[in-house]
């Protein structure tokens, strides 16, 4: 998880060839940012078993048929979940995040704005295991209680702690 603006590449993209040499699937919004670098990363690694899934946001056409929202898949993901859900506009709505939270095992957020701090709080009220990803300075509007780090050592050792 994380912004659809930027691509946080020193965070996003060892991590993601981090994960695909671990024979684990990547799961993101399918989107632009830290979404399409992780994408491109995992889906570069050779040999993987893993598949790069991406939870699209859709708009309806003139046909009232759900399409995905321009800039949706990126060209990495491998299986495109339509999702008849919206992205997060604020507010408490149902959005993809909570597919996105719902989906996964283990939750690692790197920086993002509103959105991805919706996925975080979503992954605290689902009790799913989660971490921030990044250097901690963008992550001061974020819950406290989550463990932040700037180490990928420490993000891995979270991963294989929860994925047994």
């Amino acid at each position: 998880m994380g912004s659809g603006r930027q691509h946080w590449a020193e965070f996003s993209v060892p991590l993601a060839q981090w994960i695909a040499k671990q024979d684990y699937h990547l799961l993101t919004g399918g989107g632009t940012g830290v979404m399409a670098a992780a994408s491109k990363a995992f889906s570069q690694v050779e040999n993987r078993t893993g598949l790069c899934i991406g939870i699209v946001p859709t708009k309806l056409n003139d046909e009232k048929q759900f399409i995905p929202c321009d800039g949706y898949p990126n060209s990495w993901v491998e299986l495109p979940i339509i999702s008849p859900l919206a992205t997060f506009e604020g507010g408490n709505q149902i959005s993809r995040n909570h597919i996105c939270i719902l989906s996964s095992d283990i939750v690692v957020a790197l920086p993002g704005s509103k959105g991805t701090k919706n996925e975080v709080d979503l992954a605290i009220l689902l009790d799913k295991p989660i971490i921030l990803f990044g250097f901690k300075k963008e992550f001061t509007d974020f819950p406290p209680t989550v463990e932040r780090t700037s180490s990928i050592s420490r993000v891995q050792d979270f991963i294989l702690t929860y994925s047994q």
